[in-house]
Formats: C-alpha cells, sequence, structure tokens
C-alpha cells in the first residue's frame, strides 16, 4: 500500500519528462476531478472563480515547474498598472504605467525565450563571445504575456475597464484549457462571463465533445503518426530523400502542424464549453484561402488578430500611405516570425510571409483571385504552395537542411518512385489523403456532422468520446508527443 500512495504522490508532482497536455492519461484524471467537484461550487461565483484557478495554476505547475509562479507575477503587474491607470488623470502617468506593464511581459519573455538567441546572434557577428545560460523556456509563456499584456492595453486606450477582482483577472489570464496555446483570449471576451451564470446547454455539451474528438484525432491519430512515420525522418536528412519524398513529406507537415496546433484549440474550445466558458475560433480551414492575406485570416486568428491590433495598428496601419503600410506589414511579420521562436529561420519564415502579404497588397491580388472559381483555385493553389515554401524554415532544423530540402525538390525529384512510395508509406499516404480532404470539406458538411454528434443523446455522446479515446489508444505512436505550439 505504501508504494502505491508513493506512486500517487509522484503523479501529482511536477515532472520535466510528462508534462501535462491534454492527450495525456493523467489529464483525464485531472479533468475528472475539475468536472465531478464543479458541480459544487458551480453556482456560487467567487468558489467557482477559485476552484478552477486554483486548477489552473496546478495545471500550469504540472506543464513548467515552480515556473507557473510567472503567471502570477505577470497577472500582479498588469493588474495593478491598469488599476493605476484608471485611476490617474496624468496621462505621462497612464504612459508610464503602461510602459510598466509591457517592460514586465516583454522582459520575461526576452529573458527566457531569447537571452541565447541575442548571446548567438553576437557570437555569430563576431561582437562578443559569451557564455550561453542554462534558461528553461517555460511552456506558453509567448501565450499568456501576450493575454495580459492586451489587457493593460486595452484599459489605456479606454476600451476596457480596470478589473476589479484580482482573483478574477489571475483566473482570465491562468485559465486551463487555453493556457499554454491559446487561443490568445481577450479580456473583453472572458472576463464578463465570469460575472454570468453558468449554463451549460445540450448544444454545448454536444458541440464540446464533436471538438474534443475531432481534436484528438488531429492530434494522437493524424498528426503524430505522419510525423513519426515519415515526416521527422525526411526533414532530419532530406538529402538522403528524393525530391519526390521531401515534396510529401512538406505536404505532411502542413498537415500536421495544421492537426496538431487546431487539434489543441479544438480541444481547449471544447473543454472550456463543458465548464461553461466561451473561447473564440482559432482555425477556420486555413488552406481554403485564396491569398496570404486571406491565410492570416483563417490561421492562428487570435495571433493575426493580436498582431494586427496591438501591433500593425501601433506601427500606423495603413494610414500613412502605401509604402509605409508595406513597411508596417513587414516589420509585423517579422516580430510575428520572431514570436514563434528564438532562431533566424523564423524571422525569415515571418520575412516571407511579409513579403507576400506587401506585394499582395501592391497587386490587389485578393481582389482578382475573388473575381470566379477558376481564379479562386488558382489562388489557392499559389497560396498553398507558398505557405509550404515557409513551412521549411518554420521546420527544418537550420538554413542548410532547408536549402537541401529546396535543392532536392527542384533538381532531384525522381516522380517516377511515386507507386515505392504508395507501397512503402500505405498508412501515412492513407492519413495525408483523409486529412487534406477533411480540411476540405465545405463548412455546410462540418456543420451537419457536428449537428449529427449534438443530436445524441448524452450516454451516446459519453460513448462516442470514450470510443475515439480508446481508438486513439490503440494506433497513437510511441509515448506522449508535446503540441508543437508548447515550444513557442
Amino acid at each position: 500500500m505504501p508504494d502505491v500512495f508513493e506512486r500517487f504522490s509522484e503523479l501529482l508532482v511536477y515532472n520535466s519528462g510528462e508534462p501535462l497536455i491534454f492527450n495525456s492519461s493523467f489529464f483525464l484524471f485531472f479533468f475528472f476531478f475539475c468536472v465531478l467537484f464543479y458541480q459544487f461550487v458551480v453556482n456560487h461565483k467567487r468558489a467557482r472563480v477559485l476552484f478552477l484557478m486554483t486548477l489552473s495554476l496546478y495545471f500550469y505547475y504540472k506543464s513548467s515547474g515552480f515556473y507557473f509562479v510567472l503567471v502570477i507575477i505577470s497577472s500582479i503587474i498588469d493588474f495593478v498598472a491598469a488599476k493605476w491607470i484608471v485611476a490617474t488623470e496624468v496621462q505621462t502617468k497612464k504612459k508610464s504605467l503602461l510602459i510598466l506593464s509591457l517592460a514586465t511581459n516583454l522582459g520575461l519573455l526576452g529573458y527566457f525565450k531569447y537571452t541565447n538567441f541575442f548571446i548567438d546572434t553576437l557570437a555569430s557577428a563576431n561582437i562578443a563571445q559569451l557564455d550561453f545560460y542554462d534558461i528553461f523556456l517555460p511552456v506558453g509563456i509567448s501565450f499568456f504575456t501576450f493575454q495580459s499584456m492586451s489587457y493593460t492595453i486595452d484599459v489605456y486606450r479606454g476600451k476596457l475597464d480596470a478589473e476589479k477582482s484580482f482573483f478574477d483577472f489571475l483566473f482570465f489570464v491562468s485559465f486551463f484549457p487555453q493556457l499554454v496555446a491559446g487561443p490568445i483570449v481577450r479580456a473583453s471576451d472572458f472576463l464578463p462571463q465570469i460575472h454570468k451564470k453558468i449554463i451549460v446547454s445540450k448544444a454545448d455539451i454536444g458541440r464540446a465533445v464533436f471538438l474534443i474528438a475531432a481534436g484528438l484525432i488531429k492530434k494522437a491519430i493524424i498528426a503524430d503518426y505522419i510525423s513519426v512515420n515519415f515526416v521527422d525522418r525526411v526533414f532530419e536528412w532530406p538529402g538522403r530523400y528524393t525530391g519526390f519524398e521531401n515534396l510529401m513529406a512538406l505536404y505532411g507537415y502542413a498537415l500536421q502542424i495544421y492537426c496538431d496546433f487546431s487539434g489543441y484549440s479544438d480541444m481547449a474550445i471544447g473543454l472550456a464549453l463543458l465548464i461553461g466558458f466561451k473561447l473564440p475560433i482559432n482555425f477556420n480551414s486555413p488552406y481554403q484561402a485564396a491569398s496570404i492575406t486571406e491565410f492570416w485570416r483563417r490561421w492562428h486568428i487570435s495571433l493575426s488578430s493580436w498582431l494586427k491590433d496591438y501591433l500593425y495598428i501601433t506601427l500606423g496601419g495603413n494610414r500613412n500611405g502605401k509604402f509605409r503600410q508595406y513597411v508596417n506589414l513587414a516589420v509585423t511579420m517579422l516580430l510575428g516570425g520572431l514570436w514563434h521562436g528564438a532562431n533566424w529561420k523564423f524571422v525569415v519564415w515571418g520575412g516571407i510571409h511579409g513579403l507576400v502579404l506587401a506585394i499582395e497588397k501592391f497587386l490587389n491580388f485578393p481582389a482578382w483571385v475573388g473575381k470566379n472559381k477558376i481564379t479562386r483555385i488558382i489562388g489557392i493553389l499559389i497560396t498553398f504552395h507558398i505557405a509550404n515554401l515557409c513551412w521549411i524554415f518554420f521546420r527544418a532544423d537550420s538554413f542548410e537542411t532547408g536549402m537541401i530540402m529546396i535543392n532536392q525538390i527542384l533538381f532531384f525529384f525522381n516522380g517516377s518512385i511515386l507507386w515505392q512510395f504508395l507501397q512503402g508509406y500505405p498508412y501515412v499516404t492513407l492519413l495525408i489523403i483523409v486529412g487534406f480532404v477533411l480540411h476540405f470539406m465545405p463548412p455546410s458538411t462540418e456543420a451537419r456532422m457536428e449537428k449529427i454528434v449534438t443530436s445524441m443523446p448524452l450516454v451516446v455522446q459519453a460513448i462516442y468520446l470514450v470510443a475515439i479515446v480508446w481508438l486513439v489508444a490503440q494506433v497513437k505512436t510511441a509515448g506522449i508527443h508535446p503540441f508543437i505550439y508548447f515550444q513557442f
């Protein structure tokens, strides 16, 4: 019996080798505990907030250990700064408080995420030779700092009243379904929900079951399988594979990162619905976009709208002429690329997107592709391959690896191995085809599928979800694979 208690206690503490993620067995226990005891506090606002806030902080502790205190520190700074911004009438003091908030959040982000990047950049440029620091990157720090920071900016701009309760604000920042990989939720969307009576309708439960099941299938079946069994192998040694195999790996990665990230978002939205909170949609079939402009209205919507509202518009947006607009687009996407990772390859990824966005504005490309179905199809094909070109630098370990992959595709394609490829990777091929077919389904078809699940009796919905979990357990690859965006 002591051994049982010891093993159970070990499960409860942070383990760097097994962070708490949605597709882990411990999360099932965690969420079951949450739902079970939530029934006793759901109708008492203060108890409900404290209960979910405590669970959320524990969730982050299980994901990043002691660094859960960073969520609390960021929340304290922004909560106090916003209160003082509202309390003072002096504009210079308001601006100083805003700067304090931005400096704190960006300082945390800069230290943990970019310290060694700048040290490496200085060394590469022969400016200074400094030792690297052993710095742990807390999971999701880019998400919760942006979320907390946007609250202070909105209060400073007069778009939002300062929150009166610190616990309500900390709950908003730490809410566990979207804490570590988004969506990046605005305070204006979430804080009002805290004060409303919690009502979880049958339609909410049905939509939650549909989204959680879809997210599990996307992540644990499609993304993980094609990653481990094909995509990772090619990206590790692209020179060992033909151009055709490199291109298939690139298409596979485009599907993998979509299924991985949108799968997380689906599960986050579904889990939040089950406890009475609504999160914004974060993906809308991005590869159906007919321009890069449209792509960013469909891909990681919460980030692209954040960058637009708090960076692009702050830089001047389109208010100061066409040339300045192009510069603002480029700067926004360059910084957006750097947000994704402390590496120059992400800056290149963002830079290509920014350049294409500027070119599209100059040529009025989005309007051209919207003329008819044929031009739209052409636009979708062009956009998809531009996005794939960018994914090379996003995924490859280095520029050199990325350029090897491009070289293989352009000069050593060898499409004659198609049949050999199909024989060697039958399940990978099948999952890639199924994934893209599902992705390009008309919205009406997806709505009908959701309606079927929503119309099921609750018992049948539960059986359906259990069946999906069982299926995932049967086909999952060895070990639990963290979501790609945990590293950002």
